[in-house]
């Protein structure tokens, strides 16, 4: 193994982590600065406000968006095996 097929390896890890994880933080970041809007136009300062809401987020994304991701990573494992040979 080359010290280039080593970082090729970071490389797709890092960007596969990113396609996994990106989706499920920007739902949880978009639900929490909605309610931290709500919360600070009606002076609300509740601190479990904040996570009910972004926990049923979290659940719908992985629902709605959980094929994708595994289907992903599952490519991402099949490529790595494939290349087991290879090296």
């Amino acid at each position: 193994m080359t010290a280039g097929m080593a970082l090729q390896l970071v490389r797709e890890a890092v960007l596969e982590t990113l396609l996994v994880a990106g989706p499920i933080l920007l739902i949880a970041m978009a639900v929490g600065l909605i309610v931290a809007i709500l919360q600070a136009t009606t002076s609300i300062q509740e601190q479990t406000l904040s996570f009910v809401p972004k926990m049923a987020a979290i659940l719908i994304g992985l629902v709605l968006l959980g094929r994708f991701l595994l289907d992903s990573l599952v490519g991402y494992t099949h490529r790595l095996f494939s290349m087991i040979s290879n090296i």
